[in-house]
């Protein structure tokens, strides 16, 4: 083997040696404890990136390492198949999105290879497989009979130029976040599945994952938003209709001075039948999407129905506004507003001139007033008062001044702030004084006794509508009768097979233009049928692949295997995923074990959220004001003699750009690195090296190919000491009662090191400071010379170890070297993680630091069990102790075992 170190070489040899072994394959076995490790599947959009190495590296490096523990590891992979992005660019390229997907796949695992990940290969299928999306089509079906899956008219978000839905998190300041067009409202019908129904333990659930983060957890509870409320009951005046809103804050009723309701509502439309300005106005609002964080910044727009409601305690009228801020899919579609304690229905009110009612007030007003009625009767002054009354401050001192702190209170609501804080009742009639508790089981003890509420837990979380309009998805089993609506189709005439050899005309979906493709009989009553040309949200597939590859080959959704393998014991992916695909996949994870098909409660017991890959941009104006984008690797960076940067210039030219900061990775920024350029420069595990050195794996990796430099040298400078190692000519092993200070203190130093990097490995996931602890110990043996028996024998263990070490990280370099260092007849791949040797560990001295009254004035080395007279001895007797010891009384001397003397002069 060369002495050399040769990238290609040694990756090629040692993935040609893993492809001909089988050697990740598995399968389940009783004997060992098992770990499954999955990253989220890839888009196979047709080139890795720089994000999708990281993350997988990730992965590879947990898998590697728990094998090494001596578990049964899977670590599978497959291809997120479905889905827009392959339409769009199938059109764009005018061939068939099957074709580019499958043509993408092959050559994206080409590229997997080349990056020596530790995949099953026997376990891989693309989620566009009919073999696949048959058992998501049987489940459907199973679903739709259960009453779990139901089709309704909603209101969506619809994109124009995609001609399809979008969910609210991919509308992004009321435009489309692939076409950039602006979102409209529709109401069109679509498919269901009742999540809702798993609210509770869905929210529940959370608190049994301690190994997910806090942040992801935070934002599922967000999500799923459970509220408790009342739901009230408003008749509408002179009619015998009413509408229903639900309130979190019934100690606001008293205050309610309008309704607002969402265009669609039947009311609103109702009222527009006569109001052609109303009908313009409900028109209008169907502009933009349905998101709540767009609702709560675009501006607020409304318009009297001239309806009117009657209030359910008080016999008063109220109006019904039709409101911009309120939409059919949320709630009941309709709100009671309040504008004296909510900033919007206040906002609103004061655009409209609407009445705006307090009645609710700071507890601390409250309080202040009765000590003021109190002190008035008693003749004390009312300085101690002024601080309490919300800067309401008073320098009269008379039977007004009550007055006056109300009015200024009242003021602030009525004419610059609602008041949004739990407080006291007031205004309320028979409710004022009471707090917000109080006020919230009178008011709901009194409207359930009228018959005009009813206390009720709401949620935040919407059903999850699965249906899309466009071509590339999975088929939707339901046909549609004349006779008898909506049937799913019969699970032994599944799959139904979305049709790969098609043509495009624009964006129409080409089963929606193919007649005949759309044809079918009804299989309840023999008629003539259409099948539904929707297919599914490409979340269906993405929601329960973990569980396909536990059950290869399985005739039905999942078998048996499943249980050995589930939960996933380590999940990796990005943040930006914490909301929908994580809420969906712990959904179906329950849809599978309700469905008696798995048997655990969560899909996934540990997850790592992987920080983005980062890099600077550059740039030059255009005339027209726009920016071209330089890729980094066309600019050359100038920088001070302190290495700061001062410019950059374009290489081709030589003429300035302009340094647009550090961003994510991008096209649009054309700030991408191209891994397979990387690869073929330094080695795959150089590049894997640096993606795991260069930040800790949450963190934001910024990219830097003078770091990609360094670890390339680093793994050059390891071959070499192997190499050099290996040609000497023998290898005694390590006697431990034979070592001396120096050998010792290096295996000291590398026991110190497996114990650290198993724990940063597993425990703490911290593959940065693994690495640098490893660099550390490199430089250890570059500087031990002693080439003596012992000394090349405790050199060896060393670098066997670090082989051993370095193996989840670098495994084509381990592979090789393992051999290098006389393992021809065992394979690294079945090593296990090398064991701490705790005799080795322990230290014959240590070195104490000396101080003085405090300070530091020298260090000491001491025997590891020197009686503590020697130890004070020694340290009063250094020259730097002595220069501030010398004509000083010594009062004690304080010493910490193995840490410090402190020696206290006066």
């Amino acid at each position: 083997m060369s002495d050399t170190y040769e990238p290609r070489t040694v990756e090629t040899a040692a993935q040609d040696f893993w492809k001909r072994t089988h050697a990740f394959e598995v399968r389940e076995d009783a004997s060992k404890p098992k770990f499954y490790c999955l990253s989220m599947l890839p888009y196979p959009s047709g080139a890795l990136h720089m994000g999708h190495v990281r993350n997988y590296t990730i992965g590879d490096v947990i898998s590697r390492f728990q094998r090494m523990q001596g578990r049964n590891v899977l670590q599978p992979m497959g291809w997120d198949a479905f889905g827009l992005p392959a339409e769009n660019a199938a059109i764009k390229h005018n061939t068939a999105p099957a074709k580019w997907t499958r043509s993408n796949i092959e050559h994206m695992r080409g590229q997997f290879a080349r990056m020596g990940f530790a995949y099953d290969w026997s376990r891989e299928f693309a989620t566009c497989d009919p073999d696949y999306y048959v058992h998501e089509q049987r489940m459907f079906v199973r679903l739709f009979e259960k009453g779990l899956a139901y089709r309704k008219n909603s209101v969506v978000n619809w994109d124009p130029v995609d001609q399809t839905v979008l969910a609210n998190e991919q509308v992004i300041d009321g435009r489309g976040w692939r076409t950039g067009a602006l979102v409209e409202k529709r109401e069109i019908p679509q498919w269901f599945l009742k999540i809702t129904d798993y609210a509770q333990e869905l929210l529940d659930g959370l608190d049994t994952l301690p190994g997910w983060p806090d942040a992801v957890k935070t934002m599922q509870r967000n999500w799923i938003g459970r509220s408790e409320g009342l739901e009230i009951r408003f008749d509408v005046a002179d009619s015998d209709v009413s509408l229903t809103v639900f309130t979190t804050r019934p100690d606001t009723l008293m205050g309610a001075t309008y309704v607002a309701v969402a265009a669609e509502h039947p009311l609103a439309m109702q009222a527009a039948k006569d109001n052609a300005k109303l009908a313009e106005f409900i028109e209008t609002c169907r502009q933009g999407g349905t998101s709540e964080a767009e609702l709560e910044t675009q501006e607020k727009r409304g318009m009297d129905t001239g309806l009117e409601v009657v209030h359910p305690l008080t016999g008063e009228t109220l109006p019904i506004w039709v409101a911009n801020f309120v939409l059919m899919g949320y709630g009941t579609g309709a709100v009671m507003a309040v504008p004296g304690h909510d900033e919007r229905d206040h906002e609103f009110a004061q655009q409209y001139g609407l009445p705006i009612k307090m009645v609710v007030v700071d507890a601390g007003v409250v309080d202040a007033l009765r000590e003021l009625q109190h002190d008035l009767a008693a003749g004390v002054g009312a300085d101690p008062l002024r601080n309490a009354l919300r800067g309401t401050h008073t320098d009269a001192y008379d039977a007004n001044t009550a007055v006056r702190v109300v009015e200024s209170f009242e003021h602030r609501v009525l004419n610059e702030a609602a008041f949004t804080e739990y407080g006291t009742l007031v205004n309320s009639g028979d409710f004022d004084g009471l707090d917000f508790q109080g006020a919230f089981d009178a008011i709901a003890a009194k409207l359930e006794a009228d018959g005009r509420g009813a206390r009720k837990v709401n949620w935040r979380l919407r059903d999850w509508g699965v249906s899309r309009q466009r071509y590339w998805g999975c088929p939707i089993p339901i046909v549609y009768c004349p006779t008898c609506d909506a049937v799913p189709v019969p699970e032994d005439q599944l799959p139904v097979v979305l049709p790969e050899d098609v043509a495009f005309t624009g964006v129409k979906s080409p089963i929606k233009a193919d007649p005949e493709w759309r044809k079918t009989t009804c299989p309840k009553c023999g008629g003539p049928a259409e099948r539904e040309t929707d297919t599914f949200d490409t979340f269906m597939e993405s929601s329960w692949y973990y569980a396909r590859y536990t059950s290869p080959g399985a005739a039905t959704q999942v078998d048996g295997r499943a249980d050995y393998w589930l939960p996933v014991d380590q999940y990796i992916g990005g943040i930006e995923h914490a909301i929908l695909h994580l809420l969906y996949f712990r959904f179906y994870h329950k849809l599978l074990r309700d469905a008696g098909l798995v048997t655990s409660d969560e899909p996934a017991t540990r997850l790592l959220c992987q920080g983005m890959v980062v890099a600077d941009t550059f740039y030059r104006e255009q005339d027209d004001g726009s920016r071209h984008w330089f890729n980094p690797a066309e600019v050359a960076v100038q920088r001070d003699e302190k290495g700061h940067v001062t410019g950059a210039v374009l290489a081709a030219d030589g003429r300035p750009v302009r340094i647009g900061g550090t961003e994510k990775m991008s096209k649009s920024k054309n700030n991408g690195v191209d891994p397979q350029v990387m690869i073929d420069k330094y080695g795959a595990d150089t590049v894997r090296l640096f993606s795991m050195f260069a930040a800790p794996p949450e963190q934001s990796l910024e990219w830097n190919e003078a770091g990609v430099e360094g670890m390339a040298r680093f793994l050059r400078r390891f071959w070499r000491e192997v190499a050099t190692h290996v040609a000497q000519p023998d290898h005694p092993e390590v006697d431990p009662a034979a070592l001396d200070g120096a050998q010792k203190d290096l295996r000291r130093q590398l026991h110190e090191t497996i114990r650290k990097v198993g724990d940063d490995y597993g425990r703490r996931q911290s593959f940065n400071t693994a690495i640098a602890a490893l660099m550390e110990l490199l430089n250890h043996v570059g500087k031990f010379g002693d080439m003596s028996d012992q000394g090349r024998a405790v050199r060896h263990e060393v670098l066997q170890t670090m082989v051993l070490l370095l193996n989840p990280i670098t495994p084509h370099t381990s592979h090789a070297l393992w051999q290098l260092l006389g393992h021809a007849e065992t394979l690294i791949e079945d090593q296990p993680w090398p064991a701490v040797d705790e005799d080795a560990l322990k230290r014959d001295a240590v070195t104490l630091a000396v101080q003085v009254n405090g300070k530091l004035r020298g260090t000491v080395e001491v025997a590891v069990d020197a009686p503590r007279e020697d130890i004070e001895r020694l340290a009063q007797d250094l020259p730097g102790v002595q220069a501030f010891t010398e004509g000083k009384t010594v009062r004690k001397v304080i010493v910490v075992p193995g840490k410090i003397v402190n020696i206290v002069v006066g």
